[in-house]
């Protein structure tokens, strides 16, 4: 049985408005998300993941402006709310963000107490005693004691702060949590930690997750499903089986991002690497936006954009490669 989607993205467009021009920096996407699964989204610098994330929250950062497109959360399109009506429906309530690098996250003036407080304040009216075992339950489901609460930032480890930013994004229990770059500089070991915390997690409440990052071998220990992208549009959507399988991915990208991975357990004689650089989004190239550094490029890739199809159950990619027409 299918379960639920949580989240539908229909053609969201997000731009830059600059000096140099219109930056496209995502650029027509569709997906969906379901109920407690992890949908992974990797690629390079500058590819639209954390844009993207951004603007699921309808907050982007300027002068970036969402032009077009819809963000369904249960069927409602959050991008005909209010400012005001997303404040207290949307964000933090069914889906919140846990963003890059805690320590910016966090005031270095305040207590952990008073900055999940001040969020709680916000969105519900609860006693003192209510607001006190909820910041509680969350700390502790996150692997922290209740000490935490009258500490400051700069008293807490890096993979501490991280738990805390992940329970300050799920203690009002949202539907969806956004992971942007969650286990960036931390050591291997508290990566390992912050990686099974959120599986844990997910299996407990039953929350849906967007995990983004650059690092494929960490979207195959999280993710059930897997979304590529490339400057500003998805080239490849599929399951975990379907990207790591023994038949691999579709989408030439893909397959070199994943020859650049380096494997624990195989022997690769050389990684393989992605010539040239991504592409200026204010002038992109015509038809698929990777053909000027694809190794199977075909003539019809430089003029025509084949856009995402499906071809098989769950698995859709944008390549002319994959399709006879």
């Amino acid at each position: 049985m299918a379960k639920e989607r949580v989240l539908e993205v229909r053609d969201l467009e997000l731009h830059y408005f600059t000096r140099k021009g219109v930056v496209r920096a995502v650029d027509k996407i569709t997906f969906d998300l379901r109920q407690g699964e992890t949908l992974g989204v990797v690629g390079e610098s500058g590819c639209g993941k954390t844009t993207m994330g951004t603007a699921l929250l309808n907050m982007p950062t300027p002068p970036g402006r969402i032009v077009g497109g819809q963000i369904l959360l249960d069927g409602h399109d959050v991008l005909k709310l209010s400012e005001t009506e997303i404040r207290r429906r949307v964000r933090w309530e069914t889906i919140s963000m846990v963003f890059q690098g805690a320590m910016n996250c966090l005031t270095p003036v305040y207590t952990i107490k008073k900055q999940m407080k001040e969020t709680l304040l916000q969105h519900r009216e609860m006693s003192r005693q209510e607001m006190d075992a909820r910041m509680k339950k969350y700390l502790n489901l996150v692997g922290l004691s209740d000490d935490v609460l009258r500490r400051y930032p700069h008293e807490l480890s890096g993979g501490m702060k991280q738990r805390v930013v992940i329970a300050m994004a799920l203690f009002l229990e949202p539907k969806v949590v956004i992971c942007d770059e969650p286990t960036t500089a931390l050591d291997v070991v508290v990566q390992a930690q912050v990686i099974n915390l959120l599986k844990d997690l997910k299996d407990e409440l039953q929350v849906s997750f967007i995990f983004i990052t650059h690092d494929l071998s960490i979207e195959a220990e999280v993710s059930d499903r897997i979304m590529i992208m490339y400057a500003g549009r998805i080239a490849e959507i599929g399951t975990n089986e379907q990207i790591y399988g023994p038949q691999g991915p579709a989408h030439p990208y893909t397959q070199r991002l994943l020859a650049a991975t380096p494997r624990l357990h195989e022997e690769v004689a050389e990684l393989a690497f992605i010539p040239g650089t991504p592409p200026d989004l204010v002038a992109p190239p015509t038809g698929c936006r990777f053909h000027p550094r694809c190794h199977v490029v075909m003539e019809r890739c430089s003029r025509d954009d084949v856009g995402l199809r499906e071809i098989e159950p769950d698995h859709l990619v944008a390549c002319w490669r994959c399709f006879n027409d």
